[in-house]
């Protein structure tokens, strides 16, 4: 067989994220986390103890031949694979990711199965990529029959959910979000930045990124996963405190207040850790979402809030009264 042609450099790169919370009563430990995830036999689920508990899943293939999604109709084929894994934060915060990056062009023809294998995570168009048409397509949603990764990413979530481990019953009520990233190549000389982050309706999030030339795929689905990680917590907990009737003066409003505050202390609040896990290359990314929105300002004011009210609910009622003065 004759040399294979090299792989021109990426010019896109996209993947989803799903994050839920694990339905099990006790967080996972260290050791029930690595059985959790171990979806490959030939390799080792990656284990950290710090900055906090995390266990990553080893990397799956899966292979594609379709078209791609394309925001002005264009069918264009693509082969290849795209890669998948999953990772759980604190043994209490599940997420499943899978990603690809394309080149700027592809053979006119498809290859044997084994010439894609070979690139894992890379997915090839027979011909030019419009890859401007196709970002546009992979963040709108494509059509019936196009290249989706979200349902890769779903495939794998809903898999690991019917694990044994798991006893189905978390310690409160949550909803899934999911984040649709893709990433161009920034201006020679550029850094990376964040052209757009969107909050779309059905828990959806959509980012487009513009990152250095030379950018893996594998340190893109690390950020994405990070900003998918704390966007769910911001969300989960601005909906305990909007779900919680506060300033109640009864005695049950104040047990009702505790019980569903609770839970953001005992397994969320100390979940907080942005940047912990991004590459320094990338970790600039995260500057635009401090400045505005301001995640972080946001989760200092939703935390220190959930800690007054605590505090308030333990102080006596007759305390808590104001009596008005005739």
């Amino acid at each position: 067989m004759p040399p294979r042609e090299s792989t021109p450099r990426a010019v896109l790169a996209c993947g989803e994220v799903r994050t839920c919370l694990l339905p099990a009563r006790q967080a996972l430990d260290i050791r029930s986390a690595a059985q959790l995830l171990a979806l490959r036999a030939d390799e080792r689920v990656l284990l950290s103890e710090r900055p906090g508990l995390y266990a990553r899943s080893p990397d799956t293939l899966t292979g594609v031949d379709c078209p791609l999604p394309s925001a002005n109709g264009a069918r264009i084929r693509a082969v290849g694979t795209v890669a998948a894994h999953a990772a759980l934060t604190e043994g209490r915060v599940l997420q499943t990711s899978a990603h690809f990056r394309l080149p700027a062009t592809g053979p006119d023809q498809r290859r044997p199965w084994g010439e894609y294998l070979v690139r894992p995570g890379v997915v090839e168009p027979l011909g030019k990529l419009p890859h401007e048409a196709v970002a546009q397509g992979v963040l709108g949603g494509g059509r019936h029959g196009d290249l989706d990764v979200g349902l890769i990413a779903d495939g794998l979530l809903t898999r690991l959910l019917r694990h044994a481990l798991l006893d189905q019953r978390p310690p409160f009520r949550s909803r899934p979000t999911r984040l649709r990233w893709v990433a161009l190549p920034a201006a020679p000389g550029d850094g990376p930045s964040i052209e757009r982050f969107t909050l779309a309706e059905d828990e959806l999030r959509t980012v487009r990124l513009r990152v250095p030339d030379g950018t893996t795929g594998a340190d893109l689905a690390a950020l994405c996963d990070d900003l998918a990680l704390h966007d769910w917590l911001l969300t989960t907990v601005v909906r305990m405190l909007d779900g919680v009737r506060l300033g109640g003066s009864a005695a049950q409003d104040a047990t009702a207040v505790v019980r569903a505050l609770r839970p953001a202390v005992d397994h969320l609040l100390h979940l907080w850790m942005p940047r912990a896990r991004v590459t320094a290359e990338l970790a600039p990314l995260w500057d635009p979402l401090e400045e505005r929105p301001g995640f972080s300002r946001q989760w200092q004011a939703l935390v220190q809030r959930i800690r007054d009210q605590l505090t308030l609910q333990a102080i006596p009622a007759p305390y808590r009264e104001v009596e008005s003065v005739p």
